[in-house]
């Protein structure tokens, strides 16, 4: 049964209150909110309740499927850089070449930097130890290193090749890879540094709160060196780089590129991590290794459970199918690069994942690009990187990065929507910016 494009825009809207009401107001935890809200929306789009409830299962369960051993990996890595002393001495590093004030905006280069091959779910994981040691030896408050470092993540994950929803709508389309990864960082430039400044700006706004890790510090002999604490971090980076881009390049597939790709799997590079992070520590004891793993699994169990309800309510709000509504209620004509921008900004916000919703818009532009005037070269690389910066926002409870960060950095719902939702909406706008001027340009 096809639903009317206003019908699921209210019921979306009605869904996305429920969640703040229930978790700003009445302090419920995210997990039931995002539950009671994938009902309220499913029967609002008129769907049975044993379909409501497949939704809500499969939603959860490919959720788990795609971060579930990366969470568990990602938070025990975190907890043994803070152990071993390896995340002090990455801060104190990074701290005495950018100066303790321009904390946030190093933790922002370097999350653009590592977002270039690293999904941003991955990446922050990876970084989210070394973002609280940051935050707390350069007393700058986490919510502003935290949004910095997301922010930037986000920028170069929703245009760059070889992140997912970049690359295949580039193929959908039919844009040059090498085109769209120059032109993508042209465009993720000024939408990282507009992240990183509204987090500047808005976080002031909030307590200067640090956040209290909690843990049981193992008796260190001495810190590991620079290198030796860095290792854990870059390796995963390095091994999930190589695999990207050897995908990219459709390399020979010999034995030695094979074993490479099976160690840039998420999975087997943070594992990787995991055991480099182990070795920075002196002498463990048995005991010592139980309660880590054990902290470890307790905290990612905890952010599992949130993200996995948020992929059941993007699952439930993906079923109404919105993208085969917005050609009958947007008039197509003279829009231009604006028609893609606004159809895939509109699925992202309907359904929470930039990269679904990037890989939807592609598919709908495909037969309307000679309309819109983009089917010339220039005209499809402008139509995917119009995309990407729709991608962008408006970043909210229905999407699991926002579950990452707010559940990795210890945020309230309160503060992610005021300073993280709010970035990635002028992220979205300073992108499409960069996007019309460079349209100029190329033409």
């Amino acid at each position: 049964m096809q639903i009317p494009v206003f019908q699921f825009l209210f019921f979306l809207i009605t869904g996305i209150g429920l969640i703040f009401v229930l978790s700003i107001k009445y302090r419920i935890p995210a997990f039931y909110s995002l539950m009671m809200a994938c009902l309220l929306v499913g029967f609002g789009l008129q769907m049975p309740a044993a379909d409501i409830i497949s939704l809500m299962k499969d939603g959860f369960g490919n959720i788990m499927k795609s971060l579930g051993f990366i969470i568990v990996l990602g938070t025990a890595l975190g907890v043994l850089l803070a152990h071993t002393g390896s995340s002090k001495v990455m801060a104190d590093f990074i701290l005495r070449i950018v100066g303790e004030k321009n904390a946030a905006f190093g933790i922002s280069i370097t999350g653009f930097i590592v977002g270039l091959p690293v999904f941003c779910d991955s990446g922050y994981i990876v970084l989210s130890g070394l973002n609280q040691s940051l935050s707390k030896r350069s007393g700058t408050p986490v919510i502003i290193t935290s949004i910095s470092l997301a922010t930037a993540l986000l920028s170069v994950h929703c245009m760059i090749p070889p992140h997912p929803g970049a690359a295949a709508a580039a193929a959908t389309i039919g844009v040059d890879y090498g085109k769209l990864m120059l032109a993508g960082i042209l465009v993720a430039i000024p939408a990282m540094l507009t992240g990183y400044g509204w987090a500047r700006y808005a976080g002031k706004k909030f307590p200067a709160v640090f956040q209290d890790e909690e843990t049981k510090i193992i008796p260190l002999r001495s810190y590991p060196s620079v290198l030796k604490s860095f290792l854990p971090v870059i390796v995963p980076i390095v091994l999930i780089a190589a695999k990207s881009y050897l995908s990219i390049d459709k390399a020979s597939p010999g034995f030695g590129l094979k074993i490479l790709s099976m160690l840039g799997d998420p999975v087997m590079a943070l594992s990787a991590g995991v055991l480099i992070a182990f070795s920075n520590g002196s002498s463990w004891k048995k005991t010592d290794v139980s309660f880590v793993l054990t902290e470890a699994t307790e905290k990612a169990g905890a952010i599992l459970v949130i993200i996995g309800a948020g992929g059941a309510f993007g699952a439930v709000l993906a079923a109404g199918k919105i993208g085969e509504h917005i050609g009958h209620v947007f008039p197509m004509g003279s829009m231009g690069i604006l028609f893609p921008f606004l159809l895939t900004f509109i699925i992202k916000t309907a359904q929470g994942s930039s990269t679904v919703a990037i890989i939807t818009a592609s598919s709908i532009m495909l037969p309307l690009l000679p309309v819109l005037g983009l089917d010339t070269e220039t005209g499809k690389l402008l139509c995917v990187l119009s995309m990407g910066a729709g991608s962008m926002m408006i970043s909210q409870a229905n999407d699991a990065y926002f579950w990452v960060i707010a559940k990795f950095s210890g945020l309230e719902v309160n503060a992610m929507l005021k300073v993280y939702s709010v970035a990635t909406f002028f992220m979205g706008m300073v992108s499409f910016a960069t996007v019309y001027f460079l349209s100029f340009i190329l033409e």
